[in-house]
């Protein structure tokens, strides 16, 4: 469980970077979808490191989404 957290955490880091592009923020309501099922995943392992991948995901993209007005 811990490394489907981790690959979907490291999915949505790799979707969120192109999102801070000027027009290209809609890539981050992507990213935090897929991370937002990482981080329930992670949330049933043992480990906790895709978890904390996934939150830091969550928190980044949700700033820039609040810095760009994507989300109020």
């Amino acid at each position: 469980m811990n490394v489907i957290s981790i690959i979907m955490g490291l999915l949505a880091a790799v979707f969120m970077f192109p999102g801070f592009i000027p027009l290209l923020g809609w890539l981050n309501w992507g990213a935090l979808f897929v991370a937002g099922i990482g981080a329930i995943i992670g949330a049933l392992a043992e480990k906790k490191t895709g978890l904390i991948i996934c939150v830091v995901v969550i928190v980044i993209g949700g700033l820039r989404l609040m810095i760009g007005g994507g989300i109020i």
